[in-house]
């Protein structure tokens, strides 16, 4: 049990009570991975009103000097965004935009004007559908439309068994602070 403990605990970051808790209470490391990730979302949900006006800008440029990406990661203290976790967090959100291009960082961020463009697309490749089907077909495609070009949705280029809301959970949970994406921006020739 203590190295599965120990384990859980390299692998995931989580205290070790937590990490003891979640192999009690389920019956292998990979369910009690996957509690700990619940647990994530729930330790995440309750510190999502705190202010975040601390944090870091990293940067990402790829080898062929063509492509870079700015982020400016948020935090709730000067020390958490001092610390290597935090540190890595950035960089591995600036690797995954320079690698999927999302366009804005949630679905709240993207313009009406776009969404309006997108349905009208949608309806006017629909339009020899039966009627009461087209709305439901026009949504997925929105849903899906939004998956693919909010970063927050996006799933994780490194681990595609996780979205970017996810993986900065996750952090959330290992650090004990609330975090929060500002902004980013990603430059191509």
């Amino acid at each position: 049990m203590i190295d599965e403990i120990k384990s859980l605990r390299e692998k995931t970051g989580v205290s070790l009570d937590l990490c003891k808790k979640a192999l009690e209470q389920s019956d292998n490391l990979g369910e009690a991975e996957a509690l700990l990730r619940k647990w994530g979302q729930k330790l995440a949900s309750k510190r999502t009103d705190r202010v975040t006006n601390q944090g870091l800008i990293d940067s990402y440029i790829h080898a062929n000097g063509k492509l870079g990406v700015l982020i400016d990661l948020r935090c709730e203290t000067d020390f958490v965004a001092k610390t290597d976790d935090f540190k890595e967090l950035a960089h591995e959100l600036a690797l995954h935009i320079a690698a999927a291009s999302p366009q804005y960082i949630s679905a709240e961020d993207i313009p009406t004007e776009v969404v309006e463009k997108e349905k009208e697309i949608y309806t006017e490749q629909m339009k020899d559908k039966p009627k009461e089907m087209i709305d439901k077909i026009i949504q997925g495609k929105l849903d899906k439309f939004k998956k693919e070009v909010c970063l927050l949705d996006q799933l994780f280029v490194k681990d595609d068994s996780k979205t970017i809301r996810d993986l900065v959970n996750e952090y959330i949970a290992k650090i004990g602070e609330n975090i929060t994406i500002a902004q980013f921006a990603r430059l191509e020739i």
